[in-house]
């Protein structure tokens, strides 16, 4: 099974794509500069900026070919040349480094470029769940290389982020309920949504894409035997038994498992992960052990990823973009969101 692509993408995401070194391995394209979300008008869509990430082999290599193309887009940090700047890439924060507010063919975009090994490891593990999470969300595929670990990567990360998400709905619940689950999970724990972000962002993202995320994720949930689900109702029953929790728990993504093993057995214990999800399993909390675990890895990389882009970006660039975040926080608050959000 691969990931599905979005349709119809328009020429203009690739015609900035071409402006950038083509030894890339996954290209997408996301966030309100590419989908319509609610309250946001056509208008207004084409004034955002465009959100990309590029996965490349080689970072050194990368770099060093788009500081000769695009050398105005870094920050002061071109000063110490590409080595360097591939080492802040993978050794800090997210393993993702940031160019933002970069003019593009009449567009203004931000685009972020890791190694196909990190990504793999988060689409894998959700190590960070930074680019994991915006791969839960419908993004626009650009282009993607014959690279069969990333391929079963991505389907991994999708099918681990509904898992997730049913061990934190009820037995019964809509397809909304679950897309609204899913594409909170990378905002959980995010310190950027107490300053800085729509507090009815997850919301606005999903009540206008509701097809997109069917288009990602209705495979994943017919082939799913845990699941009834019910397309023509939107209408979906999951196993809430210990033993169906159980099964749940022991697939989820490495990191995620030591986050709840750690949560959960005391100190000096030293209990086998198996017998600890097992006792998870059983208890009523256990959509709220889950959640507090999948919370910690977010806050850990949002704090470490937002710090170091105040060094990828350069400080006026960082005034900038948290202006511009900022604003669009004040206009959610001034607008009422029409659907409820995630708890």
């Amino acid at each position: 099974m691969t990931v599905p692509a979005l349709q119809n993408t328009s020429v203009i995401y690739r015609r900035i794509l071409s402006q950038f070194p083509q030894d890339i391995s996954l290209a997408f394209a996301y966030g309100s500069g590419v989908f319509k979300q609610q309250g946001t008008s056509q208008g207004q869509m084409g004034k955002n900026m465009v959100d990309f990430v590029f996965a490349v082999d080689d970072p050194v290599t990368w770099h060093t070919m788009n500081l000769l193309q695009n050398r105005k887009h870094y920050s002061v940090l071109k000063l110490l040349g590409p080595r360097k700047i591939s080492s802040i890439q993978s050794d800090h924060g997210a393993g993702v480094y940031y160019n933002t507010l970069v003019p593009v063919d009449g567009r203004v975009i931000k685009y972020g470029v890791i190694s196909t090994e990190s990504l793999i490891e988060d689409l894998m593990h959700w190590k960070t769940l930074y680019i994991a999470g915006r791969l839960h969300k419908p993004v626009k595929m650009l282009a993607q290389s014959d690279n069969g670990k990333l391929r079963a990567a991505l389907v991994g990360n999708l099918k681990s982020a509904v898992t997730a998400s049913f061990l934190m709905l009820p037995e019964s619940f809509s397809e909304e309920d679950l897309f609204l689950q899913i594409a909170g999970l990378s905002y959980a724990g995010d310190f950027r949504m107490v300053i800085g972000e729509d507090k009815s962002k997850v919301a606005n993202i999903v009540q206008d894409n509701m097809q997109h995320f069917r288009i990602l994720y209705t495979n994943i949930l017919q082939d799913c035997p845990q699941v009834v689900y019910k397309p023509q109702q939107g209408k979906l029953e999951v196993d809430k038994s210990p033993e169906g929790q159980f099964v749940q728990l022991m697939t989820l993504p490495r990191t995620l498992q030591q986050r709840i093993t750690r949560l959960v057995d005391p100190p000096g214990k030293n209990r086998d992960v198996e017998e600890i999800l097992l006792q998870v399993a059983q208890d009523p909390d256990c959509g709220a052990v889950v959640q507090q675990a999948i919370s910690s890895i977010v806050k850990s990389s949002s704090i470490t990823q937002s710090a170091k882009s105040i060094a990828t970006a350069g400080m006026w660039k960082s005034v900038s973009y948290s202006a511009k975040k900022l604003m669009k926080m004040w206009r959610g608050w001034r607008r009422k969101p029409s659907v409820p959000q995630v708890s």
